[in-house]
């Protein structure tokens, strides 16, 4: 009787299936709402602009120039001012959003999906980023969440991953802008990269698939462990702490030198093998809001440089940043991180050594 009473009490203080299905449903609205103010409507209208006038504004990066200006504070504060007033609100919802999936999403539901080590859950990760639409760095809040909700390295690393390669409205900017090749070059680097990166990184992780008594417990109810409020605030004040500062220091450096990481190159070097490998590595480490990477590749094509850098930029510039990888670095493994990095500038150099022939 007593056993029975106690499994009654421990029952009762365990929320509910119910509960469970509101915080899911809620954290679906927040996003929905959040993503259809920030990235879906006011992208129907770009895509309008860009199918319209055939750009989408000029290069964050030099202007209507070739070249960056030359190193200095007011050079590094000019590119912050830019960047940040095109990013704010997508950065401010990303945090949200990485909060929030700490909170509101079910851990074992989670786990389910896209806690196992197999390919299904990487490819479920790389799918979920479809909608969201987002640059590196604004994404990587969400793979941080993710991570902490014990989310596999692919599926995560997907995620973060497939949100700025595989965004759906910077390929149709991309088709207008500059052209169906590019589009088709950018689909499917960027699928490799999505999937095939993310699911090896998840291997190098040395990930082993959900054990049997923890796969069967995946639906039993959570216990609380504290009030809503209190988690979200923490998890946000984490999130601040170990993102932010990284975030605004290596954006105003790399605004900087900007100058020296995308040198001006004279007519003789403008497609050579060297100016890939420069061109990727930059482009690997530089940061860039949403699609951003399209008025900077035309503005260089317009200035004879060929279409090997590119190539290059097209993958290397959305895919990670310096400020990105800082974000996630404690998250994933190291050597994680410097696979995901390193495959990011192969991947650029091959599609860049790819264009170079066939565009």
């Amino acid at each position: 009787m007593s056993s029975h009473a106690d499994n009654s009490l421990l029952k009762d203080k365990r929320p509910s299936g119910s509960k469970k299905v509101w915080f899911t449903m809620l954290f679906v609205i927040i996003a929905i709402a959040g993503l259809t103010y920030v990235k879906w409507w006011p992208y129907y209208f770009k895509a309008l602009k860009a199918a319209a006038e055939h750009s989408i504004g000029s290069s964050i990066l030099t202007g209507d120039q070739a070249a960056a200006p030359a190193p200095s504070f007011q050079s590094a504060w000019d590119y912050a001012v830019d960047y940040f007033k095109s990013v704010w609100k997508a950065a401010v919802l990303g945090i949200l959003l990485g909060s929030l999936v700490q909170v509101l999403l079910p851990a074992k539901w989670l786990l389910k999906a896209l806690g196992k080590a197999g390919f299904k859950s990487t490819a479920l990760g790389g799918i979920a980023s479809l909608p969201a639409m987002m640059c590196t760095c604004c994404a990587a809040p969400i793979a941080v969440g993710l991570r902490k909700k014990n989310v596999s390295v692919g599926a995560a690393l997907a995620f973060w991953l497939g949100n700025p390669v595989l965004n759906p409205a910077t390929l149709i900017f991309m088709t207008f802008v500059l052209s169906w090749k590019f589009t088709l070059m950018r689909i499917g680097f960027g699928l490799i990269l999505t999937f095939a990166v993310s699911y090896f990184a998840g291997r190098l992780a040395g990930q082993a698939p959900i054990p049997e008594q923890v796969q069967e417990a995946v639906d039993q109810p959570e216990e609380p462990s504290g009030s809503f409020l209190t988690l979200w605030l923490r998890s946000v004040g984490t999130l601040l702490l170990t993102i932010v500062p990284a975030y605004l220091i290596t954006v105003l450096v790399l605004g900087a030198a900007r100058a020296w990481m995308f040198p001006a190159l004279g007519a003789h070097g403008m497609n050579t093998v060297l100016a890939i490998v420069i061109f990727a590595i930059a482009g690997t480490l530089f940061v860039i809001p949403t699609a951003a990477e399209i008025p900077i590749i035309g503005t260089f094509l317009s200035f004879g440089f060929g279409t090997g850098v590119a190539g290059a930029l097209l993958i290397t510039l959305p895919s990670v940043s310096l400020p990105s990888l800082l974000m996630v670095y404690r998250s994933f493994p190291r050597r994680v991180v410097w696979f995901v990095t390193g495959s990011v500038i192969v991947l650029g150099l091959l599609c860049g050594a790819i264009s170079a022939v066939i565009l």
